[in-house]
């Protein structure tokens, strides 16, 4: 390359440097508004972010709100049934005993039947007896029903209500001379206090 075609090289490229450092420093304002735009696309897209940081926060404030509905709807159905289960207890609390008793009343109305041609009042009386003896056993054995208090027996105020004493002198100590009703328990716990006469050793 001749030392000519250098020095128009040169030149060339002085004066395409100098238009690019004119271009630059005469349009200042068009180079901030490129940065401005910049700037504002970077905060749109931090707005969006929190748009959407929001959204999800609604979203799962919702969800708890309906799981929480959905507890105290499943709670309230619960109780309903608690209470159903409650009232059929006690409304149907003696079925079991009161269909064992219906054997007994059979036997009862079988017994009256008969008793009207009877001419043997024993037979009537013997069936009584057995019936009634069938009747407290199912009592005892299936549903812990017992009963107390027998003359002779040691008068016990816990057991047994005094509806009067009588002074013997062969009485060492207070005993029951009569009763009058049996006393029952139900399980080991008393459910009627037997009502019995007293005797008590006689006074000096």
């Amino acid at each position: 390359m001749s030392e000519e075609n250098k020095n128009e090289n040169a030149e060339t490229q002085d004066q395409t440097s100098c238009e690019t450092e004119k271009n630059v420093s005469e349009n200042p304002a068009e180079n901030s508004e490129n940065a401005g735009e910049k700037t504002d696309s970077a905060e749109e897209q931090k707005e969006l972010t929190d748009a959407e940081k929001i959204s999800a926060l609604e979203k799962e404030v919702q969800e708890l709100k309906t799981q929480a509905l959905y507890k105290a709807a499943e709670n309230e159905n619960w109780r309903k049934r608690m209470m159903q289960q409650k009232d059929d207890a006690i409304a149907y609390a003696n079925a079991s005993l009161l269909s064992d008793l219906l054997d007994s009343l059979d036997n009862f109305d079988r017994t009256i039947d008969a008793a009207k041609d009877a001419k043997d009042v024993k037979s009537i009386a013997d069936g009584i007896k057995m019936i009634n003896k069938n009747l407290v056993k199912m009592l005892e054995d299936k549903y812990g029903l017992s009963n107390f208090a027998k003359e002779g027996d040691e008068f016990n105020p816990e057991e047994h209500e005094a509806i009067g004493r009588v002074e013997d002198e062969k009485a060492k100590k207070e005993t029951l001379k009569q009763v009058y009703l049996k006393g029952y328990k139900l399980n080991g716990k008393i459910i009627r206090h037997a009502k019995v006469m007293v005797s008590v050793p006689v006074s000096k």
